[in-house]
């Protein structure tokens, strides 16, 4: 439920702190003077001071330990239960949470092999509400550590154990009437989009879900949730004991792009993609495959490589600096404000080139060359102005990242104008950014219709017809013999690209960037650690393009 529901959530279920600090000061504190408040210095029955035990936990510890956890757990005793972790003071709350507002009874928990210190576990148990019931069944599996000051053998606590949904350490679970009606979420043709087919949707559902419930006609159930401690996310449903009417909803989801999306990203780690229709703003597809369920499809704050260069081509056309058949030398390394700048490994440097040749190679010192000649807001004013970038106002139907593009001196000044420095994108800002590209017009993004709601969309002047035209000429190029040529062999239509890798700090490999179009389909994606865009992104946006939309 979110903020408002009707389920009561008992006083019991709150964060504790310790000397006025959060949990980051509990975990100190809990190193120093007993693993979770349980303990000091180990002592006999006699009061004398005995050796405290070190290393793995033995497997008989590893036994005892989660047998009596299970067994506190099962009875509904969370102190005791909570006593047997490292982290009492986060574990008590959730535990009592259990029993009080998820209404949660009848646990049974049946634990398995152990493999060294973690074990898994069944659960089976019962939720009962206001007369209705249904069973909750659920697998789970947790770790036991040896606590640091105590040397006693305790089991790591994470929310996830007590049910696997559970992420954050101040999230809980709730019973309940459902703080909004259920949806019957549709695509653009009325094929119906559920979690189970599109698991990226999940989330995006929830949040439909919370924001458009009500205007969709349904009428609320009663449910088990999880309540998110952050208040800008809506609860996660869980188990529904009994049925609301569900409210149809219309969205701009198209079930193919959607079904190939889902499929592309599912071959690479951490990675996002957005599919949009350049001649309306609406959004097509969007899917994550990441460890964490977070839109970063949408939300995502991250350089984004030299895709940015769509965007710094484009300054330089409007700022009459050169054009696409004009000159951009690319030269080996360009040096601006005390720092360096270099090109991709084995890149030969060509001071004949032109623009079209260097975006087509994606030759970052030709576009710092032209760093001296433009103001330190030049690239800020085009983004916002030009693309709609940057301004905290899209309305998509759903939270999202407007993309951030700010005026920086010194070395970001240069490091900007191939998406590093300070610029900040998600893979919706730019395949936003491909669709402006591509017809000179920009249109926000949106996943619902405005007239849902008639909320305000972002609006921006968008780019002239000479400028479209340049774009689109070296984005074809980028496509068919540049850097892009590879991945995007075999589209049909009118077809462009840029690649992207933008370097990250404390990561072996560059992220991997990729944005493109074919006929009326934009896309873009992200893949951390991914490599040259080529590599990961690449693959998943021509995937995306080839259903057509």
């Amino acid at each position: 439920m979110r903020k408002g529901a009707k389920a009561g959530i008992v006083g019991a279920v709150f964060t504790v702190m310790v000397g006025g600090a959060g949990y980051g000061a509990y975990n100190f504190l809990s190193a120093l003077n007993g693993d979770g408040g349980t303990g000091g210095t180990s002592t006999n029955q006699a009061g004398t001071a005995t050796t405290k035990k070190s290393g793995p936990p033995s497997s008989s510890e590893v036994k005892e330990t989660t047998a009596k956890f299970f067994a506190a757990w099962e009875k509904g005793d969370a102190a005791t239960a909570a006593a047997y972790t490292n982290n009492a003071e986060k574990a008590e709350p959730l535990l009592t949470s259990y029993g009080e507002t998820a209404h949660i009874t009848g646990v049974k928990i049946t634990p398995g092999t152990a493999s060294g210190d973690t074990v898994p576990f069944t659960v089976k148990a019962k939720v009962a509400y206001d007369g209705k019931s249904k069973p909750l069944d659920y697998k789970g599996t947790l770790t036991v550590v040896r606590g640091v000051s105590t040397g006693k053998a305790l089991v790591d606590w994470q929310p996830s154990l007590v049910y696997p949904g559970l992420k954050n350490m101040d999230d809980t679970l709730v019973t309940g009437e459902s703080a909004s009606p259920p949806i019957e979420a549709v695509d653009r043709n009325g094929k119906v989009l559920t979690k189970e087919k599109y698991p990226s949707l999940g989330p995006i559902l929830d949040e439909l879900r919370a924001k458009y419930g009500e205007k969709a006609g349904g009428t609320p159930g009663v449910e088990l949730a999880i309540h998110h401690a952050d208040p800008n996310t809506a609860d996660t449903s869980l188990l529904t004991l009994a049925k609301g009417k569900a409210g149809k909803l219309t969205t701009t989801i198209s079930a193919s792009a959607q079904a190939a999306a889902e499929q592309a990203v599912k071959r690479y780690a951490q990675s996002s993609v957005v599919a949009v229709k350049p001649s309306t703003g609406e959004v097509l597809a969007v899917a994550n495959h990441r460890t964490d369920e977070w839109n970063a499809a949408f939300l995502s704050e991250v350089p984004p490589g030299s895709t940015m260069k769509i965007v710094t081509a484009a300054t330089l056309i409007d700022k009459g600096l050169t054009t696409a058949s004009g000159p951009a030398p690319c030269p080996d390394s360009v040096m601006w404000e005390g720092q360096t700048f270099h090109n991709l490994k084995n890149m030969k440097p060509n001071e004949s080139a032109t623009l079209a040749d260097s975006f087509a190679r994606s030759c970052n010192t030709a576009f710092i060359k032209y760093v001296k000649s433009l103001q330190t807001e030049s690239l800020t004013e085009e983004a916002q102005s030009r693309f709609g970038l940057g301004r905290d106002n899209w309305k998509t139907g759903i939270p999202s990242f407007d993309g951030s593009i700010p005026a920086a001196g010194g070395p970001d000044k240069a490091a900007n104008l191939i998406g590093q420095g300070q610029v900040q994108m998600s893979p919706l800002n730019m395949a936003s950014v491909t669709a402006t590209a591509m017809t000179g017009t920009f249109r926000q993004p949106v996943i619902v219709a405005q007239s849902l709601d008639d909320r305000e969309l972002a609006t921006a002047r968008g780019l002239s017809a000479s400028t479209v035209q340049q774009l689109r000429a070296m984005m074809n190029r980028t496509a068919t013999s540049g850097t892009a040529a590879g991945v995007m062999s075999g589209l049909s239509g009118r077809i462009g690209a840029k690649t992207g890798s933008a370097e990250i700090g404390g990561q072996t490999n560059s992220d991997s960037w990729f944005t493109g179009y074919r006929d009326d389909i934009a896309a873009a994606a992200m893949a951390q650690d991914g490599g040259h865009g080529s590599d990961a992104a690449g693959p998943i946006v021509a995937a995306v393009l080839r259903t057509g939309g």
